[in-house]
């Protein structure tokens, strides 16, 4: 008898769930319950049952995470044990009923008091509610649940939710949940369900165009006066060490020699911390490509429809591109004589990862502590920790040794000096901190705008879908900071400062300080979240963001600015 039980159990699950999409007349339509939480706190999540609700009569139906992603995200499904059956429409009628004690009132009334809403699923598509509402000094639930389904041939296409049936909330009080299911046909494509919920009218604002644009004639007037700019004072400069040139020694050394060109035999020197400095740099190469290839893919594959799939593809990209950091950041490291190349390798393939892992696992303890569904099991901790031991590090190896063999070796366009030359005084403004404090000002002015819109599709209630937009504005930032730091980095040289490599870098990333810093504003003042969990998700996974948004910036405005200072040093006689 167990066997046939598990059979059938199987059959139920697997045979008429959301995987196939496609349903028979009569076949169980499983309605999932997920979470349950505070409307301001997004990411405060509660097991759906962790308040005093019912189960219906179905039999129960364990869910296991189909994905990493589900779990790191906080997906708990949970099987309702409502009875709902492809295309048989179900009369309002009492699936369960509650008796409130003391405990349980409590746990109601600080729902309703909270503004909780719920999410349910039904074939992927996410369903929404509200526990209750306050009317004067009496709180009430919700207890009647109105499914209106539409179906387009074998598929479901739409769902509505509809709650209805005021209950005021009474110690001892018995509160019956009821529920009813109404199918009717729909002429909305299965390719097209998806649609209602997104919101054209907040992402497709002339707001959002205006800042494209204004992004745009940004770009195209930076080029244009960085061009400018460095044609014609490098045309000065090199009509001026041209004619030292033909100056004998006595005339040079009269002469009043300035400029980047008297800092050539340092211009190429090691950087202090060099294994950091390659490993960081390594990291801006694959996350360059991670970005840009989850970007393409969701344009293409259209991933915010599917519940896990983002995160899933991000997870796999980077896996996959480990060799693209070994490669650079090693290549990068033996270039600049570079010996420990071990530890080096270690860092690149470990840097980053620890640092997102360390924060996660950080918010997990005070998840745990509220019993949050956004608390990872250990079981996935253990995912994560495999996948970079056993994929993430092998792969990055083989980048490391690649990059030393095939771009390893030293082709610098000058001689280093044995001994560093002196770096004379300078303004303050030329002061290498104020250049990198200065360098982000731009970059985050191409792309602040924007940054609203990504943070209220994750913090708050909208989902992203113009990707298009983000693809866009990803490659003005690129080219903007490229432009900024190749100016910055002239002027740092024509001080006769050789320290460019990390200034270049840092300039660079100073974009995600202010991104940073926009948070604190977004947080204070576009927002109600409010409580310790909340406050340090938000905190703690907008540092990872800037973090790594500073990483790829900064690794831009070094590649860009490199090749640069090669060029110009490269087209200049040096004795």
């Amino acid at each position: 008898m167990k066997l046939l039980y598990f059979f059938f159990l199987w059959c139920v699950t697997v045979n008429c769930d959301e995987h196939t999409h496609t349903y028979k007349d009569g076949e169980q339509v499983v309605l999932w319950m997920n979470t349950v939480g505070p409307y301001h706190n997004r990411q405060e999540t509660y097991a759906y049952f962790s308040l005093p609700f019912c189960v219906g009569t179905k039999v129960t139906i364990g869910h296991y995470h189909e994905t990493l992603s589900e779990a790191l995200q906080g997906v708990e499904l949970e099987f309702s044990g409502l009875d709902i059956t492809f295309k048989d429409n179900v009369p309002a009628q009492q699936f369960c009923g509650i008796e409130l004690n003391d405990q349980s009132y409590k746990a109601l009334v600080y729902a309703v008091k909270n503004h909780y809403w719920y999410q349910m699923y039904i074939d992927d598509l996410p369903i929404w509610g509200i526990v209750g509402e306050i009317d004067g000094d009496h709180h009430y639930i919700w207890t009647h649940k109105k499914f209106d389904i539409g179906y387009n041939g074998n598929r479901i296409v739409e769902v509505n939710l509809t709650a209805e049936n005021k209950e005021r909330l009474v110690p001892d009080a018995k509160i019956p949940f009821t529920y009813e299911v109404n199918w009717k046909k729909s002429n909305i494509r299965f390719e097209d369900r998806f649609d209602k919920y997104l919101d054209p009218n907040f992402f497709q604002h002339r707001i959002h165009w205006f800042s494209i644009f204004n992004s745009f004639m940004m770009v195209i007037f930076l080029v244009g006066l960085v061009s400018m700019i460095l044609m014609r004072t490098l045309r000065k400069d090199y009509a001026r060490y041209s004619k030292d040139d033909d100056l004998d020694d006595l005339e040079k050394d009269l002469g009043d020699e300035y400029g980047w060109k008297q800092v050539h035999g340092d211009v190429f020197r090691p950087v202090p911390h060099l294994a950091l400095f390659s490993a960081l740099v390594g990291a801006g190469y694959q996350l360059t490509v991670v970005t840009l290839a989850v970007i393409i893919f969701t344009i293409f594959g259209e991933l915010y429809t599917e519940r896990g799939s983002l995160l899933s593809t991000a997870i796999f990209i980077y896996a996959a591109t480990s060799p693209v950091n070994g490669y650079f950041g090693g290549s990068l490291y033996s270039r600049m004589g570079g010996k420990l190349w071990i530890k080096q390798m270690l860092l690149s393939a470990f840097l980053l990862p620890v640092l997102v892992c360390g924060t996660a696992f950080f918010i997990n303890f005070i998840a745990m502590y509220y019993h949050a569904s956004r608390a990872i099991p250990f079981g996935s901790m253990i995912a994560v920790m495999s996948i970079c031991t056993f994929v993430i590090l092998p792969l990055t190896l083989v980048g490391t040794v690649l990059g030393r063999n095939l771009a390893g070796q030293p082709d610098y366009p000058c001689r280093i000096n044995a001994v560093p030359r002196p770096i004379p005084e300078k303004k303050w403004f030329m002061e290498p901190f104020v250049i990198i404090i200065m360098g982000g000002i731009l970059p985050f002015g191409s792309i602040f705008i924007e940054m609203y819109f990504i943070f209220t599709s994750f913090w708050a209630y909208k989902i992203y879908y113009v990707y298009g937009f983000m693809l866009l504005v990803f490659l003005i930032l690129m080219i903007v900071t490229v432009c900024v730091t190749i100016v910055c980095t002239y002027f740092l040289l024509n001080a006769e400062d050789y320290r460019w490599q990390w200034t270049s870098f840092l300039s660079a990333g100073s974009t995600a300080l202010y991104v940073y810093l926009y948070s604190f504003y977004y947080f204070i003042f576009k927002t109600k979240m409010y409580g310790l969990f909340q406050t340090t998700f938000y905190f703690g996974y907008m540092a990872l963001f800037s973090l790594a948004l500073g990483v790829i910036c900064g690794t831009v405005g070094y590649v860009g600015t490199s090749i640069f200072v090669r060029k110009i040093y490269s087209t200049v006689k040096i004795d």
